[in-house]
Parts: C-alpha cells; structure tokens; sequence
C-alpha cells in the first residue's frame, strides 16, 4: 500500500496534538502539584527572544489546521490567539483535532502536486503539496510542540520521551 498524503498528514497531525495536550494536562498538574501559579509556565519561555509555551501552543494548532486546509483546498476554522490557561490550550488541541477529523482523504489526496500557497509576516510563499507537508508543515508542527514540551521539562515538569511521542 501506498503513503497517501492523507495517511502523511492527517493521522500524524492528530496523534502530535493529541500528545501535546496530554504534556499540557501534565503541566497544569505540575503547577497545582507544586503551587506554582499557572500562568507562570504558560508564560514561560526557553530564551527572552523565543515566543512563550502558550505562542508555541497556538502555532503548532495553527500549523496543522492551516497546513490540512490548504492541502484539502478548504477554509480554516479562525481560532483567536486568547488563550491564557492550561485548559484553554488543551481545549484549543482538542478544536483543532476536531476539525482534522472533519477532512477526508478524498480531499487530501492527490494534493502532492497541488500549488499551495500561504501568506507569512513578511511575504506570500507557494510550493508544491508534497514538499510543503514535508519540509514546512510537518517541521513546524514538531518544532513548536517539541518546544512546548521543553519549556515545561526545563521548568521541573516530569515528562519524558514517552508522552511526546505517545502510544504508536
């Protein structure tokens, strides 16, 4: 059998989420645990120039919905960027998973030469639907939730290789 885009995208989009949710369920019981206030980890950040768990949160949500969308040729569901809690950031995975499993791989297939296209800071970018799920999407997705969970590991919260990764 052949690795469909869909099977590239959605499954390991959904099961990155999901696992991130379960290290930010671990954070906020680190927080209650340890009477830290919570909003000190969700503020917190490995390096005064990188952007706080709860920005690395928001943009790795952002990276898949947009990422699915764009392959699948639909619309994004908005999520506005308030989020200030554990639980919001848990529930902000969880929409986004929501949405995932609303697209189907009758949409994504085939999209592996499909001209995608996306608006940065700075400029407009397009690549082709293969190489933009392989050398953007995916690396931002990690990127950002690999951060998640090294902020909170820096910061005394017990995790190890096994949440990230989650059951295979």
């Amino acid at each position: 059998m052949n690795n469909s885009m869909y099977q590239s995208s959605i499954p390991p989009f959904i099961h990155v989420l999901n696992n991130l949710a379960v290290i930010l369920e671990k954070g906020a019981a680190h927080a209650e645990a340890k009477k830290i206030d919570p909003s000190v980890l969700v503020n917190a950040r490995l390096y005064p120039d990188m952007f706080a768990l709860v920005r690395q949160v928001q943009i790795a949500c952002d990276s898949a919905k947009g990422g699915a969308a764009r392959l699948a040729g639909v619309e994004p569901p908005v999520h506005e960027d308030n989020e200030k809690t554990f639980a919001e950031l848990v529930a902000r995975c969880k929409k986004t998973v929501a949405f995932l499993e609303t697209l189907t791989a009758a949409q994504i297939d085939g999209s592996e030469d499909k001209t995608v296209t996306w608006q940065t800071r700075s400029s407009s970018k397009s690549m082709q639907g293969l190489p933009y799920l392989n050398r953007h999407v995916l690396p931002n997705l990690y990127f950002h939730a690999v951060t998640t969970y090294n902020i909170l590991r820096h910061n005394g919260v017990e995790l190890g290789k096994k949440e990230f990764l989650g059951n295979p």
